[in-house]
């Protein structure tokens, strides 16, 4: 239950929120942090559970020690943990820790080459983080349902592709939320969609589980998500773990894609017994202060509440919004009423993503983030740069890249920030040709 702890408290939680940083005048600021999407901050109280668990800290499993079993029942405590957090059903899925969510998706791409030999085919999106494409391309036939022009999934073409590739599709793979413009996709209605045709379901959290409640849903529910991933890195916990929650019965059939110390029960010149899983996908000397990070995070972000961090972000993106229509030369990218997390996407008239994000940083102390952010044929698309533009920048890699300045919100936010970075890009708008002069761009 949420302890429902002051929004003016929020920002005492994290560390660093009110680091000075340097301008390029060489005065100090209190620095903004919208670069959320691409890593978050530490909150204080995990960083205080690293501290208070460090003296305890020993191999897990096996161990006779006391500090052994200690970190052991750590380990495994933190599955539950994160089980719940999702609302995922611990008869029937289970939590395999990785590095993180790009680690999550190859290893699901890599089980499933060996099971349902008979289908092939994976519907993924045109929205796609490189994560949640790249590592299907390799083994299987991927068929990518498209998005319209403001950048949103198009549900009728998905209908279209599941029936064309009736029996055949294998998963549907999609993104619970854009990095790019932070559209929210129905990934329980595409769930249900998906088990109709007899296909399997992947949803990448890393943008949505941080931000918003979620639930995988009983198994019983024809909308049961069957796997999601998504990294502590983006939620406030460091120290490089990531998770993916799917199917057991899936994960005790075929081979794991990492083997060694901890996958085995028994093993022989001539023999390998696997282990069960979780352990039979966790080679090696599991990152149990990962693992110990992700689960003071789950704790401290379940007691400010989901929906007050989901309530609170909204409130920043449509201030942000509502500013930047107000400003003249700011290009938006589809500012409907579709949901979203707290990302924004834009661009000024006449100033390039990377020299604006510089600017940015110089003259306000505010860092965001610029460019394709790791989804090249989404925000080309958004953009509409042609085939042959691009053909053009592969061939020259000197040529200006295309993209959009992202604003991405956490928790600990405040509207304050919001109002700094409106001030700055007015300035900006309209003193342009001075700032393009100030940093060497005329």
């Amino acid at each position: 239950m949420a302890l429902h702890i002051s929004k003016l408290h929020y920002r005492n939680l994290v560390l660093g929120a009110d680091t000075p940083v340097l301008l390029r005048n060489g005065k100090k600021v209190r620095g903004i942090n919208f670069d959320n999407a691409a890593t978050t901050p530490p909150l204080i109280s995990v960083l205080e559970e690293i501290s208070n668990f460090a003296p305890y800290y020993s191999s897990i499993h096996r161990g006779a020690g006391y500090k052994a079993k200690i970190s052991s029942q750590k380990y495994e405590e933190a599955r539950e943990t994160v089980l719940n957090f999702v609302g995922a059903d611990p008869k029937k899925d289970i939590v395999i820790f990785v590095k993180n969510a790009t680690e999550a998706i190859n290893k699901v791409a890599y089980r499933l080459t060996q099971i349902d030999k008979d289908k092939n085919i994976i519907l993924s999106t045109a929205m796609e983080h490189h994560s949640n494409d790249l590592p299907w391309r390799d083994k299987y036939q991927v068929e990518y349902i498209e998005v319209d022009e403001c950048g949103r999934l198009l549900f009728a073409d998905y209908l279209e592709k599941l029936e064309r590739y009736k029996g055949k599709v294998k998963l549907v793979t999609v993104t619970g939320a854009s990095n790019v413009t932070g559209y929210i996709n129905p990934v329980h209605k595409i769930a249900e969609t998906a088990h109709k045709y007899g296909a399997r379901i992947l949803v990448d959290g890393s943008q949505l589980i941080p931000h918003r409640p979620f639930e995988m849903k009983s198994w019983l529910s024809a909308k049961h998500i069957d796997f999601v991933v998504f990294s502590a890195h983006k939620m406030y916990a460091p120290f490089g773990i990531g998770v993916l929650i799917g199917p057991r019965e899936l994960f005790e059939q075929g081979n794991p894609d990492l083997t060694g110390g901890g996958t085995v029960r028994a093993v022989t010149h001539d023999l390998v017994v696997w282990n069960d899983p979780p352990s039979k996908d966790e080679a090696g000397t599991p990152n149990l202060f990962g693992v110990i990070a992700l689960a003071a995070a789950i704790k401290t972000l379940k007691s400010i509440g989901m929906n007050n961090i989901d309530k609170h972000e909204q409130a920043l993106v449509r201030q942000l919004i509502k500013g930047l229509k107000n400003l003249s030369g700011i290009e938006m990218y589809c500012t409907d009423e579709q949901e979203r997390v707290g990302i924004v996407p834009f661009n000024v008239k006449g100033i390039h993503h990377g020299v604006l994000a510089e600017i940015l940083a110089g003259e306000a102390g505010i860092s965001v983030r610029s460019g394709c952010f790791c989804a090249h044929p989404y925000v080309t698309k958004l953009l509409k740069v042609t085939p042959e533009k691009i053909q053009r920048i592969i061939a020259s890699p000197q040529e200006p890249k295309p993209g959009v300045v992202r604003v991405s919100f956490g928790f600990y936010n405040e509207h304050a920030e919001v109002d700094r970075l409106l001030e700055i890009l007015a300035e900006v708008t309209k003193k342009k040709r001075h700032y393009l002069k100030l940093y060497n761009c005329v």
